[in-house]
């Protein structure tokens, strides 16, 4: 019974503040996980519109322009 007693075996209590530093940490690292993932993905998105847009300027031919029929005065 004596190892009982030695302090070897007794774990230490972590203060609260390690507690929430610990959990502080935790919550960002999950947000910039969240905020790179989104910049990734808006990037993607902002590239394929882009090009969704140029291909279509490329395929749409010009607006053909009349020209305005003079007035005749009578």
């Amino acid at each position: 019974m004596s190892d009982l007693n030695n302090p070897v075996f007794k774990t230490a209590k972590p203060s609260p503040s390690a507690k929430a530093d610990i959990t502080t940490a935790a919550a960002r690292a999950i947000i910039d996980d969240e905020v790179t993932a989104r910049e990734k993905k808006t990037a993607r998105l902002q590239l394929l519109r882009m090009e969704r847009e140029a291909a279509e300027a490329r395929e749409a031919p010009a607006p053909k322009t009349k020209k305005a029929a003079k007035k005749i005065k009578v």
